[in-house]
């Protein structure tokens, strides 16, 4: 299949306009590099690295694949001066930022040759990228994992007011609740240039979560996700024991003080990437009710591909 005159595809010289999210704990070197290299756009997850392991990923990323891959970078980390030095000493020709101001770092970024992508959750957002000259923006529904915006704007109604506000000036990619090919025909009806999926990415071989999170997302149904900690910063996850806590905090009126001693540090670590079901974060999209298996990399893409051509047939 080929998506001639695709936008996202040229912009990133990649085959099929298909982006990997760059999820913590998930998007290590293996899973960006096997994205890559069956023509998407693999991105390594820089949010749940150290930056001396960042650079160690960078460069086996390298070795292991000699398609365009990308560095997630979520701007409210800390750390993030050194995470940016090392993006550019490794010579990273692609960035995704997200959870920040754009402002902040594409014109530095775009110094260095770079092409920057910013991740949005509306459309004020979605200009302000294209005034601070960012090269793509990444549309995100609240259907998709991890943090979130507070809107709750849902991938159907979010894309198409983002496309009819900046697609003229640059691509478009949907993100949140698209798992598999007829998704991507959806967001792509709607007028989006390409998709960025995470959730079914999160589970496959390639990926670097725990197998105990991995299973766990196979046995979720389509109300097992929430979005929760609003008053901190928006995250979906599963429900289990973690999340029972933080509900009834909330619901007990506590404040945002009370709300970061329940959550802790290293909470989505312990979750995503050492199987913690029950006092780990378990972020995950709404799309798990979808996901059924832990396949490679390979064969998700082809999946995906095989349905949006199917779909696109049977719609034509």
């Amino acid at each position: 299949m080929t998506f001639s005159n695709n936008r996202v595809c040229s912009l990133f010289n990649i085959q099929y306009p298909i982006v990997q999210g760059g999820m913590v704990w998930c998007s290590g070197w293996k899973l960006a590099s096997s994205v890559s290299n069956n023509g998407g756009l693999g991105l390594i997850g820089a949010g749940s690295m150290h930056p001396d392991v960042l650079r160690d990923h960078i460069r086996k990323c390298k070795t292991a694949t000699a398609n365009p891959f990308g560095v997630n970078v979520p701007l409210l980390y800390p750390d993030i001066e050194m995470i940016m030095q090392i993006i550019i000493e490794e010579g990273v020709e692609i960035v995704f930022t997200s959870a920040g101001n754009p402002a902040n770092w594409t014109s530095h970024l775009k110094s260095h040759n770079i092409k920057v992508a910013h991740v949005v959750p509306n459309v004020k957002l979605a200009r302000k990228c294209v005034e601070k000259g960012v090269d793509l923006v990444v549309c995100e529904g609240f259907e998709a994992g991890g943090h979130n915006g507070k809107d709750e704007l849902t991938t159907m109604v979010l894309v198409p007011q983002v496309v009819d506000a900046i697609s003229e000036y640059v691509p478009v990619v949907a993100a949140g609740g698209i798992g598999d090919g007829r998704g991507m025909v959806a967001v792509m009806a709607l007028g989006a240039d390409g998709v960025q999926i995470g959730s079914r990415f999160a589970v496959t071989e390639e990926s670097s979560a725990h197998e105990n999170f991995k299973k766990a997302v196979l046995d979720a149904d389509d109300t097992r996700t929430v979005l929760t900690l609003k008053q901190i910063t928006s995250v979906r996850l599963m429900k289990n024991a973690f999340y029972e806590s933080i509900r009834e905090a909330e619901l007990n009126g506590a404040d945002e003080q009370t709300l970061r001693q329940l959550l802790g540090k290293g909470r989505a670590k312990r979750g995503i990437f050492e199987g913690d079901l029950e006092n780990g974060e378990l972020e995950i999209g709404q799309i798990s009710g979808l996901i059924r298996d832990i396949p490679t990399v390979k064969q998700v893409i082809d999946r995906i591909l095989v349905e949006y051509s199917t779909t696109v047939k049977t719609l034509s």
